[in-house]
């Protein structure tokens, strides 16, 4: 019977053990979470709508350099986010992080029809077949200009344009990316 007694004992340790490092693993995930609204600019953060005290010491995390003073003020960040519901805060910084991939990802297909379109004659007439209302001679000419500026040294400019009419189009149609 005494060795049974052991046993609960250490099955209740072990509990302990668990929750506590659940608990400090929450709080490091919580802290994670604080320093990744850290990263966000002011005007971010204000669309949040974050509880006062956070969104204060959020900006006073901005403006420290010292090391060991921003991990503190990261640790208390942390301690404030337990007193918030951070399930809302977290869906928030998901939708962000999927926005700046999105949007990478946009800037990377239309900076790879440029490339095509620069190179490549034919890349103009599959760019047309999917854009039906984009303005031919427009596209031709700054081509053709950034082809000339290319090969003189000249600065891109016609390719700057040619990027922006892109990303114009670029946004009319988003699934498209090849």
């Amino acid at each position: 019977m005494h060795h049974h007694d052991h046993d609960e004992d250490h099955e209740e340790f072990a509990d302990f053990r668990d929750s506590k490092t659940r608990r400090k693993n929450e709080m490091n995930a919580l802290q994670d979470l604080g320093a990744e609204l850290v990263e966000l600019s002011r005007e971010r953060l204000e669309k949040m709508h974050l509880p006062e005290r956070l969104f204060q010491e959020l900006l006073e995390a901005q403006r420290i350099t010292a090391h060991g003073a921003i991990r503190r003020q990261l640790q208390f960040i942390g301690k404030l986010m337990r007193e918030v519901d951070a399930e809302p805060i977290a869906e928030q910084l998901a939708a962000i992080r999927g926005e700046s991939a999105a949007a990478k990802a946009e800037f990377h297909a239309q900076e790879h029809w440029r490339a095509r379109l620069l190179e490549d004659d034919q890349a103009l007439t599959e760019w047309l077949a999917r854009h039906p209302g984009a303005d031919v001679q427009l596209m031709r000419q700054l081509i053709r200009n950034a082809r000339r500026e290319a090969s003189e040294g000249k600065p891109p400019k016609s390719s700057r344009q040619l990027f922006r009419l892109l990303r114009g189009a670029g946004s009319n149609n988003p699934t498209d990316n090849r």
